[in-house]
């Protein structure tokens, strides 16, 4: 059996709280000791907004042969309608994942994508089924199934979820609740539809942000509609090349040095003093700083009567998407 334990602790350094639930499997999924249980560090969020992290406690599951004298795994006693993904491919956002179960997909009432911290970064994913006996056969159908034909060695790993718990707050303070027996059902940034996971399913993205699974499958990129946030591969395998952290990371346009941003070591700023190199872009956000004037100019262009710099007014982002070749 497998458990998720939640900390969640303030963006800001020396502030905050955290708080967790525990992780401790319960007496019929067996005995389970220290050497036996995995540690996985995860977050969510934007790191422009809010980082949310977390340990993702995994307990390995026992094999048992089957009537071909093959040792497969057993499914767990007292599991739930809850799995995980452990890992996803770095080019492989929410719309191929939501294609890559395919029938299954109507049958999945949540989806929420976590960033696995530490080492290689990857996204995992949190599915919640509408019953134990469809989470047992996707489980049974995918588990160590590869994603694609064309790279059989990318497989999907899955893990039964025993307990999750997340804690909204950053600051100590208890997140407000609805009245007894109610619910508190927010809209859909895209439709501007009700999120009900009984009428559809809901996805909730790596930044926090909550969609229907057929709306983000109809959006055009794999960036937030709301944020623009992408954990894409542009950024999985990049890191800072004095420091080595790879958060906040900023590439010089002029020699593609990777450096970080000024709210970590400030690495990138320095290469740009050290070289006079004055433009950078952003990774996660894809937007181009200007050293020497302290601003952001991605969407300066060239006026054709005077030869000056003017802003390029920000399009519509459903008609940009409509018209992809305006610009």
């Amino acid at each position: 059996m497998y458990a998720v334990k939640i900390e969640v602790n303030s963006g800001k350094t020396g502030e905050g709280s955290s708080a967790s639930s525990s992780g401790v499997p319960s007496a019929d999924a067996g005995p389970c000791s220290n050497a036996d249980v995995d540690e996985i560090q995860v977050s969510v969020g934007n790191p422009r907004v809010e980082h949310v992290t977390g340990i993702v406690h995994l307990y390995r599951q026992t094999h048992g042969r089957d009537e071909a004298g093959t040792f497969s795994p057993k499914l767990p006693v007292g599991r739930g309608d809850r799995l995980c993904a452990l890992a996803l491919p770095s080019d492989m956002g929410v719309a191929e994942f939501c294609s890559y179960v395919g029938a299954y997909l109507p049958q999945i009432k949540d989806m929420r994508l976590v960033r696995r911290e530490g080492g290689r970064a990857a996204c995992m994913v949190l599915l919640r089924f509408i019953s134990v006996a469809t989470t047992d056969e996707f489980y049974l159908n995918f588990n160590n199934k590869p994603f694609s034909s064309l790279e059989p060695e990318l497989m999907c790993r899955l893990v039964f979820v025993k307990d999750l718990e997340f804690i909204s707050s950053t600051d100590g303070t208890s997140v407000p609740t609805p009245p007894a027996g109610q619910t508190e059902l927010p809209t859909c940034p895209v439709c501007l539809e009700r999120l009900d996971e009984h009428i559809s399913g809901i996805v909730t993205t790596v930044c926090n942000h909550r969609f229907h699974n057929e709306c983000l499958q109809r959006w055009g990129d794999t960036s937030c509609p709301v944020c623009r946030y992408c954990s894409g591969a542009s950024s999985a395998d990049s890191h800072c090349l004095t420091c080595g952290t790879s958060r906040d990371l900023w590439m010089c346009l002029i020699c593609g040095h990777m450096g970080c941003g000024r709210y970590r070591e400030g690495h990138a700023a320095k290469h740009s003093e050290e070289t006079g190199h004055s433009y950078a872009l952003e990774l996660e956000a894809q937007r181009v700083w200007d050293y020497a004037s302290d601003n952001y100019v991605h969407r300066l262009v060239q006026s054709k009567k005077n030869g000056k710099l003017v802003e390029l007014p920000s399009p519509d982002p459903v008609s940009s998407r409509r018209d992809g070749a305006s610009l």
